[in-house]
């Protein structure tokens, strides 16, 4: 293994725009490869260690899928099941059709939370997050804010299409049923705690908040409509903003689909996990190797695959909440059928392969991360070094 074209890779995006950069790979259960470059902290010249903690936004989705699976390994559902049965707010549905609603023909199940294929939106200014905010007073526990959810409208009849929406927020809610426990202490006692991940979290401590990277965003000069932005851009084209997750719209809000605060050492470790077919570096099993098979096989029809159509990866379909290679010619990959993974919204990546034992954690931290410049070809990079 060779990961000089890793390395020089990394070192060309923090030449670029990005403030700094850190990644780890796993192969075999055993760390190959980890190295950090450019800034944590660009203005304060604090370098990249890899060890500060970030927001991981949407490659949380990665890590509540899994645990929702426990719970299926478990028996505790189908992937058939009405979400109605678990929380009977979803039990009638309206689907929006121009200016019109008609009743949802067929229920929403957990298959289309895991898959996108519900019909629900990533829209957070609704009556229905309004109506959470005031009975919670302002706190927007998970629970509460998906039954006001469930009085949204559906853009489109569950199962007739994909949707990237708060399919997985609901799921967590879904865990939260079946476990009796808060979302955020079930992942801590059965992802986190298990495989040693000390600094991975939901809400930032007074400890994690002195820990984590600064967080830009690449000023393209359109809408600023993800943070409210502080501080003149640099001479790299970013700004700083104000840090936190708009995608957390209150205190006690678990967010199984963008919530997870976690360094790139300790996600590297949930990815070798995966890699090595659901068994740990530490030899603790958080999954079983048939579950992660289902997890990475494609589960969208025809038609669904019509609507999915994310940041241009040809190539692929969608697993159980994660992307997964199906056509090497398409993506234009040298990498494997069956490679599966998510990206997050500040740059965050992973990458997992279980034919080749194969997990890799890259992360910057960075709003507009330019996913569809870095993602193929970091994806490239990675299965030239091995």
């Amino acid at each position: 293994m060779d990961f000089k074209n890793l390395k020089n890779f990394m070192d060309s995006l923090t030449d670029w725009i990005i403030p700094g950069n850190s990644a780890v790979v796993y192969k075999d259960g055993q760390k190959v490869f980890e190295y950090s470059s450019g800034y944590s902290d660009l203005e304060n010249k604090i370098k990249m260690t890899g060890e500060e903690n970030i927001n991981i936004y949407s490659c949380s989705k990665v890590a509540t899928v899994t645990a929702a699976l426990q719970l299926y390994e478990q028996g505790k559902f189908l992937l058939s099941d009405p979400l109605y049965e678990y929380i009977p707010e979803f039990k009638e549905m309206y689907v929006r059709s121009g200016e019109r609603l008609e009743k949802a023909k067929n229920p929403i199940t957990l298959r289309n939370l895991f898959t996108m294929t519900a019909g629900l939106t990533y829209n957070m200014d609704t009556d229905a997050f309004k109506e959470a905010n005031k009975i919670t007073g302002g706190k927007m526990d998970t629970m509460t804010v998906v039954k006001c959810i469930a009085k949204d409208p559906l853009q489109f009849e569950p199962g007739e299409s994909w949707g990237y929406s708060l399919c997985h927020d609901v799921l967590a809610a879904v865990v939260e049923v079946i476990s009796g426990k808060r979302f955020s202490e079930y992942m801590k006692q059965n992802i986190f705690e298990p495989l040693d991940m000390k600094y991975s979290c939901y809400h930032a401590s007074k400890e994690i908040e002195k820990r984590m990277a600064q967080q830009y965003i690449y000023d393209t000069g359109g809408e600023k409509d993800i943070v409210t932005l502080q501080n003149s851009q640099n001479s790299r084209g970013v700004i700083k903003n104000t840090g936190g997750n708009s995608l957390v719209p209150g205190e006690e809000y678990d967010s199984g689909g963008a919530g997870i605060i976690t360094t790139v050492q300790d996600y590297a470790k949930f990815a070798a996990a995966l890699a090595n077919k659901g068994l740990g570096i530490n030899n603790n099993r958080i999954i079983s190797s048939g579950t992660v098979e289902l997890l990475r096989t494609n589960q969208l029809n025809n038609e669904q695959m019509k609507g999915y159509n994310w940041h241009r990866l040809a190539g692929y379909g969608y697993g159980l909440g994660v992307r997964t290679m199906v056509d090497k010619a398409a993506a234009g990959s040298n990498g494997s059928i069956g490679e599966f993974g998510w990206g997050g919204a500040a740059g965050s990546n992973i990458l997992v392969d279980t034919d080749l034992n194969l997990a890799v954690f890259y992360a910057h931290h960075m709003l507009n991360p330019q996913e569809e410049y870095y993602q193929p070809r970091l994806r490239n990079v990675i299965y030239s070094s091995i």
